[in-house]
């Protein structure tokens, strides 16, 4: 069980070095597992984002509210910050970034995966969008395809499989279930609360007026099984 200071991302003390990135040391240990059967296959296995810091998390979110990071909406177009509602913004927000305190990131058993092979020459650059992965021509498809069959050997999943009307389509976000199913379970709405009110973050009462219905709709809404049925919802 995580410290709740581990469990909202404001420390580090539950994570080790791998790969470059910070995990679970649990989560780290399945990861090169899984890594190594992947190079078995052919394939080639790496991480594009592990352990992100309340500090970090907090950065995009008021970096988004003001408009100095793209506000996009759930097709993907820019939206003009200046015409949106505070509530607005806030969903906006959610449906692309996790609410600081709240992100599986913080956790240490969630990261983005990729092929690294195609991105060697810096001609193509990775922008961790559907896409890259399920478009047969994508340059992470083999691989995506590969996880989708194997990655629950090694305790993994796809929390965003599919949108579910809260977070977008994620096919790159891995999730080791071992550690992430306690993570969630102790991430009550009392501490988020409370971590909300500790931090410098824009929006902050209309945050707390919904603090309910965003736990339910973007933190605690995943996707359970490790099918891919129905991957296009959304999309």
């Amino acid at each position: 069980m995580l410290s709740n200071t581990e469990l909202t991302g404001a420390c580090e003390t539950h994570l080790t070095a791998v790969d470059g990135h910070k995990l679970h040391p649990d989560a780290a240990h399945a990861y090169l597992a899984m890594q190594k059967a992947a190079v078995a296959h052919g394939l080639e296995l790496a991480i594009a984002s592990g352990f992100r810091s309340l500090d970090r998390q907090l950065s995009i979110w008021n970096r988004k509210w003001r408009g100095k990071l793209p506000l996009l909406s759930k097709q993907g177009e820019p939206l003009d910050v200046s015409t949106l509602t505070d509530t607005e913004k806030v969903h906006a927000i959610l449906h692309w970034s996790a609410l600081p305190g709240s992100s599986r990131h913080h956790w240490g058993s969630d990261f983005d995966i990729y092929d690294p092979r195609p991105f060697q020459s810096n001609e193509l650059k990775l922008r961790l969008v559907p896409a890259e992965y399920i478009d047969t021509d994508g340059p992470c498809h083999n691989l995506w395809q590969w996880l989708t069959q194997h990655a629950h050997e090694n305790g993994f999943f796809f929390p965003y499989a599919r949108y579910q009307g809260g977070v977008a389509q994620e096919p790159w976000h891995l999730s080791y279930r071992p550690v992430s199913q306690k993570c969630q379970q102790q991430l009550k709405l009392e501490l988020l609360a409370e971590t909300i009110n500790s931090i410098a973050i824009e929006g902050k009462s209309i945050i707390l007026d919904n603090l309910a219905q965003i736990k339910s709709q973007y933190i605690d809404t995943i996707t359970e099984d490790d099918g891919w049925t129905n991957i296009w919802c959304g999309y």
